[in-house]
């Protein structure tokens, strides 16, 4: 039986649910990286960093790849770079609308 398609969706966000993976995907849009300039970049123990890796790998949201000694880990496709800068744009939309409710209610004298 497969799987309904909002389900798949809530997975593929839960996938997003951590700010080590968040970091590590972009990061990986600027292309392949091997796994100790990932770590070196994010403030986390590798056992950590790479238990974050595996959850990518198994959404299938990165690939992995051996060169010679290096572990190298790339996304598995361009719109992953787009879906984070989808929520890019969904934050700014948010966080301005925000700024502006307060804006206005420190104007109207309300927000006090």
């Amino acid at each position: 039986m497969s799987v309904p398609l909002y389900q798949a969706k809530a997975e593929l966000f839960r996938t997003l649910g951590h700010p080590a993976r968040i970091r590590v995907l972009e990061l990986l849009q600027d292309g392949p990286k091997p796994v100790r300039d990932l770590l070196a970049a994010i403030d986390v123990e590798a056992s950590n960093l790479s238990q974050q890796l595996a959850v990518l790998r198994r959404a299938g949201m990165v690939t992995t790849w051996r060169d010679g000694p290096l572990v190298m880990y790339a996304l598995s496709t361009p719109d992953v770079a787009d879906l984070l800068a989808a929520g890019r744009r969904i934050l700014g939309a948010v966080l301005t609308d925000r700024d502006g409710l307060l804006d206005e209610l420190r104007a109207s004298g309300e927000g006090r």
